[in-house]
């Protein structure tokens, strides 16, 4: 049973959240209400928004067409103004230019060159719209008008500022790269900057604008003048410093080889030897005593002051052909940079014409003086040949890259001039060959005292000169016997091939001399003859690397060489069997000592003393105006002669001075031992 207090207590609590609830109730519905209303009042002021709005849209819509066709209209007419002021503006291109064009693009290239971009345009308009308009011809005009005169302003930029290159800066450009060890390179400039950039200003307008190349013609034609005039300059230089001490070299690459130091030795572009007549007059002017100041033919030892005897003609064209490759080069980076490249090989082609015929003209007259000489049997004047080929063959690499991309006639120019001049060279070699051989035997052109023949000094001086172009005469070798060039073959061919030539020479010189020493009637002269020649072609040969190259073919030439000299010693030395023959031991009159001597050994005795006396005057007197120009060969015969006669004149002198087989004893005994050895120490000097 609940009680009663407990009952009544959650009564009320019941009740008082049933009135709470209702009260919640109550609230809620009236805030419905109020919802409700709010929503209607909403729902009814946007619906008269909407209305507002679709008023105000019928009302602004015509306004914003006609406003779009207004501004469209404003559009069309700012266009047609433009357009109008456009066209009118081509009405007064010539008027504003005019005096611009004809006061030409001196000194206002920019200004000209906008000008004519004007008149171009101008001329573009009329001939679209236009075609019968007065103002096209006007334009037409101005702009021809326009364009000769930046024909003209090309041509006289190009004129005024191309100068032909002195000569000592084109010395320094061939030489500089190879004497001196420098950071600063000698370098050309043919034009201004600024007049290099006018140019190509000047050269782009005409061809792309233009459509004229014209201008390239009087390029090459100008720049072909400067090369030319740089090269004949170059020559001029050398002409005139031929003959006197003259500064071949800027001061700036003098004081340099003077002052900085170098690792490589100085070089020049190439090396040229004298003629052999130049060599021979060398020869007879610092050597007409001989090996030790006696009378005779040189050592061949190099003389001071021989390059002073070069031949300047020569010498300037060796020049001139490096200069024309160095200055070749230098217009072809020049023509880059005015040229359009798709006429830059034509345009050069035609540049260098005029300076590289030259050089192959002045090449075919030497080849041709050299051709004239050798049909006079001068042959020294091939010497004038090998320096030029060898240069040639030296600067053909460079030549082929110069004239990369020109016409085949213009590369094949240098070929024709090495193939001329090889063929040329061969022939003179051979004859020359053939010339020693058949040197004829003439008495008045012998020497009288025995030395060295002019034909032995003129061969190996001539072969001297090979040395310094031994692949040159090699070439010129393998042409004449193969019809190609030796440079088909390694070196070792090469080498060989000249051997068999020098040893060729050689044996025809040997030849030559054995015919030649029978003109001399006494053969003790033609054996000394022989002597001095065989002993001045070994001492030539073994002072030079002609030993090594006669090695190549026949070994031990020395000892070859050295056994002739002995056997003309020994041919000499039967010259004194008159001498030796009357006292040697087995002709000696024999007689007992201490007996008297009978009528007939007396004068045995006496024929033996004047036999001696005689033959002994006899030949000193003969073969002291003999030569033996080497000390030392003059010196092994005297030794040799003094130990045969003194050895036997001491014991015949010995045995009978102190015989009684006269009363006139000085006038058989009339020479002592030692006077016998001071006669033949005077053998072979005039001056004793």
């Amino acid at each position: 049973m609940i009680p009663t207090d407990d009952a009544s207590a959650r009564k009320r609590d019941i009740e008082e959240k049933l009135r709470q609830e209702q009260e919640t109730l109550s609230f809620i519905r009236e805030s419905l209400e109020k919802s409700d209303q709010l929503t209607k009042n909403m729902v009814s002021i946007l619906s008269s928004f909407e209305s507002r709005l679709m008023q105000l849209e019928n009302s602004i819509i015509p306004v914003h067409k006609q406003t779009e066709n207004l501004q469209r209209l404003q559009d069309n007419v700012d266009k047609t103004l433009s357009c109008l002021d456009h066209v009118i503006s081509y009405y007064h291109v010539a008027k504003d230019t005019e005096k611009i064009i004809k006061e030409g693009p001196a000194g206002r290239l920019e200004e000209s060159l906008s000008c004519m971009a004007r008149i171009q345009k101008a001329v573009e308009y009329f001939q679209d719209n236009n075609p019968d308009s007065p103002e096209l011809n006007r334009v037409k005009f101005l702009f021809e008008k326009g364009k000769e005169s930046l024909e003209s302003e090309f041509r006289n930029l190009l004129t005024r500022n191309s100068k032909a290159v002195p000569a000592i800066l084109i010395l320094d450009l061939i030489t500089g790269d190879d004497e001196i060890e420098t950071a600063d390179e000698v370098t050309l400039e043919h034009l201004p900057e600024n007049i290099l950039q006018d140019l190509i200003c000047i050269s782009m307008w005409l061809v792309e604008y233009g459509r004229n190349l014209d201008f390239m013609n009087v390029y090459y034609q100008i720049r072909s003048n400067q090369l030319d005039r740089s090269i004949k300059g170059l020559k001029e230089h050398f002409r005139k410093n031929s003959t006197s001490s003259g500064v071949l070299y800027s001061p700036a690459i003098q004081n340099k080889r003077k002052d900085t130091p170098s690792k490589k030795p100085i070089k020049r572009p190439v090396y040229i030897p004298g003629t052999i007549r130049k060599a021979q007059n060398l020869l007879k002017q610092y050597s007409q005593h001989g090996l030790d100041g006696k009378k005779g033919v040189s050592n061949l030892t190099p003389v001071e002051g021989k390059e002073d005897m070069l031949d300047s003609e020569i010498d300037s064209y060796i020049h001139c052909i490096s200069a024309f490759v160095k200055l070749a080069q230098s217009e072809y980076q020049l023509l880059t940079e005015i040229i359009p490249e798709h006429h830059q090989k034509r345009t050069f082609d035609s540049l260098i014409q005029e300076a590289l015929d030259g050089l192959m003209l002045e090449g075919e007259s030497i080849v041709s003086a050299a051709r004239r000489a050798i049909m006079r049997h001068d042959y020294s004047a091939v010497l004038t040949i090998f320096p030029i080929l060898k240069h040639l063959k030296q600067m053909k690499p460079e030549f082929d890259q110069v004239l990369q991309g020109t016409a085949a006639s213009t590369k094949n120019k240098l070929p024709i001039l090495v193939t001329s001049m090889e063929t040329t060279g061969a022939k003179a070699l051979e004859e020359f060959a053939d010339s020693i051989k058949n040197d004829p035997d003439k008495e008045y052109n012998m020497p009288k005292d025995g030395t060295v023949h002019e034909l032995t000094s003129n061969a190996i001086l001539f072969l001297q000169q090979l040395l310094d172009f031994q692949e040159t005469a090699s070439a010129m070798l393998a042409s004449q016997e193969t019809g190609s060039s030796t440079s088909t073959y390694n070196s070792e061919f090469s080498r060989r091939l000249l051997s068999n030539y020098i040893c060729k020479i050689l044996g025809n010189l040997q030849l030559n001399l054995h015919s030649k020493a029978k003109v001399y009637e006494d053969t003790a002269l033609g054996a000394v003859f022989l002597l001095n020649n065989f002993n001045y072609i070994l001492k030539s040969l073994e002072k030079s690397e002609l030993i090594q190259l006669v090695a190549v073919t026949q070994k031990y030439p020395d000892k070859a060489y050295k056994g002739h000299i002995e056997e003309q010693l020994q041919t000499y030395q039967r010259s004194w069997l008159k001498v030796t023959t009357p006292i040697t031991e087995g002709n000696l009159p024999a007689f007992q000592p201490g007996t008297k001597l009978k009528d007939k050994e007396r004068q045995a005795i006496k024929d033996r003393f004047k036999a001696f006396n005689d033959g002994l005057e006899e030949l000193c007197k003969i073969q002291k105006s003999w030569a033996i120009p080497d000390k030392e060969q003059r010196d092994k015969i005297r030794h040799a002669q003094k130990e045969n006669v003194t050895v036997a004149y001491r014991v015949f002198w010995q045995r009978y001075s102190n015989v009684p087989f006269t009363k006139n004893i000085d006038k058989y005994i009339k020479y002592r031992v030692e006077q016998v050895e001071e006669m033949i120490e005077k053998l072979f000097d005039t001056s004793a």
